[in-house]
């Protein structure tokens, strides 16, 4: 599977009516959050910098990577192509559902939550691809618009090997207009948002193997061509919360992590026992 398979078809994409606004955090007493950081949240549309695994959990976690990849490019794949990979991978189902990572995200989101998503964003050395300015919603059949995606540093992510940016605060522009990029072969996905400066000012979202970041779906981000001789590989995990509806059969993906689905409109597939 390549990264854009996860991805559904524009039209079909435009045809759904979404409520493609930033929610704020609805929780007045955060837990494993400060009441600092949740404000500065909901004010810029994301956290950074938050250490979740010791470095030895950080080694365990980069040491299975290096499997996993190797198994991956064997078999035809590339650095890119590993989505949805909680559905698969039993180690992935566990980073997805760890108790740490998704208290932080109940802060953000609630109590009833579903992780969704989980894909490897691994920039090999000098590959020479970029990730466009984008807003994740504008990749995603869901409504409403109340997912946010955790940025898990397998590697050390810095300048020199392209960590992911973020324009603070863009999250409240709403859904932006955005255009299909034109250099197709030097970026990892299709669409891009232009002139993104008049939204503010881009910040590097360094990171230290065994930290995270969190963004809100609305907030624009992207990162360089990394042309360093050091591999930046980062697992983005997605949740939202139990309420948002999703189009295209991507309920399937659905895994309730904290609370319940009352509706149950999220699939909750078992761990997979696969490696």
């Amino acid at each position: 599977m390549n990264g854009f398979a996860i991805m559904p078809e524009h039209d079909k994409l435009a045809a759904i009516e979404r409520d493609l606004r930033f929610h704020p955090s609805p929780v007045t007493e955060p837990i494993a959050l400060s009441r600092d950081q949740l404000a500065a949240f909901n004010r810029d549309g994301y956290l950074s910098g938050i250490r979740i695994f010791n470095a030895e959990e950080a080694a365990a976690n980069r040491l299975y990577f290096d499997e996993l990849l190797a198994r991956v490019l064997a078999a035809g794949g590339n650095s890119y192509s590993i989505s949805t990979a909680h559905l698969t991978y039993g180690p992935v189902h566990d980073l997805l559902t760890h108790p740490r990572t998704v208290a932080i995200v109940r802060d953000l989101l609630g109590d009833d939550i579903v992780g969704w998503g989980s894909h490897y964003f691994c920039k090999l050395p000098h590959d020479g691809k970029a990730v466009p300015w984008h807003q994740d919603a504008s990749y995603w059949p869901l409504t409403p618009s109340k997912t946010v995606t955790v940025w898990l540093a397998i590697d050390d992510a810095d300048r020199e090997n392209a960590c992911m940016r973020v324009i603070p605060g863009s999250h409240h522009f709403g859904h932006l207009t955005y255009r299909m990029t034109e250099d197709v072969d030097r970026t990892v996905l299709n669409l891009e948002v232009d002139n993104v400066e008049r939204f503010g000012k881009p910040v590097d979202m360094e990171l230290k193997a065994g930290e995270l970041s969190v963004h809100a779906d609305l907030l624009l981000h992207g990162s360089g061509a990394n042309e360093s001789d050091r591999r930046r590989c980062g697992l983005t995990l997605r949740y939202c919360a139990a309420d948002v509806r999703a189009y295209e059969g991507w309920n399937a993906k659905g895994v309730i992590v904290s609370g319940r689905d009352t509706s149950g409109h999220w699939a909750h597939p078992p761990r997979p026992h696969s490696r």
